[in-house]
């Protein structure tokens, strides 16, 4: 039996339900010319999201990607360095010496799994500085992905390839140049290290990577002249944050700032979330709050699922793929 039948024969009330709800309504805002942007807040890179949302970038089912820094890297430390990886199912009841330990080994801990230090993020900090390096001495810049995409389509990793590189999102992007938007890029490992560097000395110019306030001017372009009356853009956010509040702000930015009052609102959204409502958080907001910010509309069709992203994104991916 197909998942997408599965689904639709046993996920019939409360999350079930939404999750069908959402997926089907995803389906359908393609279906009728719309584009779609996907939000990662989380680990969901390191949770192998990766493997179910490269199809989805090669099957044209997501158009641009917000996430944060710790995404965008994971997915190419997963990449180089999956076979050094060690999960630790039970650690829940790990006591502070077992955790010293690990620290001693140098594998960091993201929840039930460990990223090697030297094997991911030093690995990629030899090749990446070379890129910051050259474009810091010829006075150019770019963007934290933009200098991903440059290392992803040289090749120049492929050596130290772990997984089958279909199984890479931002392998599949960067051969696509999708849009993605990084806010609060220097929260992150790679952020650290660049920050390092600039310290150090070894780049002069802090300004060779380009901020998240000319993300928000690239994505105010982007939106602009890609959200259209008969093509809106759809919204499906996975966790919250700022993988989702920075990107969604862009339409009441566009009019209440810029007066671009032609420019559609949001044509969908989407969220799972875990988080509670009541503790005045973004991430648990409702869909219907965003109404009062110039987010979304009366009529947008909006959809929650209040559940694990790592357990619900790939079976909404599963259905809008019809696999």
């Amino acid at each position: 039996m197909k998942v997408t039948q599965f689904l639709k024969d046993h996920y019939k009330h409360f999350n079930a339900a939404a999750l069908i709800d959402a997926a089907e309504g995803y389906k359908t805002h393609l279906n009728e010319g719309g584009k779609m942007m996907i939000t990662l807040a989380g680990a969901m890179s390191t949770a192998e999201l990766g493997i179910i949302l490269a199809e989805m970038i090669r099957q044209d089912k997501v158009q641009a990607i917000t996430c944060t820094g710790a995404n965008l890297e994971e997915d190419i430390f997963n990449l180089v360095a999956h076979d050094f990886y060690e999960r630790i199912p039970n650690y829940r009841d790990l006591t502070p010496q077992d955790e010293q330990d690990l620290l001693d080994r140098h594998l960091n801990r993201v929840t039930d799994t460990c990223i090697p230090e030297e094997e991911a993020m030093r690995r990629l900090e030899h090749v990446v500085l070379k890129y910051w390096q050259k474009a810091d001495q010829a006075g150019e810049a770019y963007f934290p992905h933009q200098f991903f995409y440059q290392i992803l389509l040289s090749g120049e990793l492929e050596q130290h390839y772990q997984i089958d590189p279909k199984n890479s999102w931002m392998l599949e992007a960067a051969k696509k140049n999708l849009p993605i938007f990084v806010p609060g890029w220097e929260d992150s490992t790679l952020g650290n290290i660049y920050t390092g560097h600039v310290i150090s000395g070894d780049i002069k110019n802090v300004h060779t990577m380009r901020t998240g306030i000319q993300y928000m001017m690239e994505l105010a372009e982007w939106y602009t002249n890609t959200a259209k009356e008969d093509s809106t853009i759809g919204f499906f956010q996975i966790g919250g944050g700022i993988a989702g509040d920075f990107p969604i702000c862009v339409v009441p930015m566009l009019h209440q700032d810029l007066q671009r009052t032609g420019v559609p609102l949001w044509g969908y959204f989407a969220q799972i979330s875990d988080s509670t409502t009541s503790y005045g958080s973004y991430s648990g907001a409702v869909p219907n709050e965003k109404i009062t910010w110039g987010k979304l509309g009366i009529h947008t069709p909006k959809f929650v699922i209040e559940s694990d992203a790592t357990i619900v994104a790939p079976l909404i991916f599963a259905i809008v793929l019809d696999m």
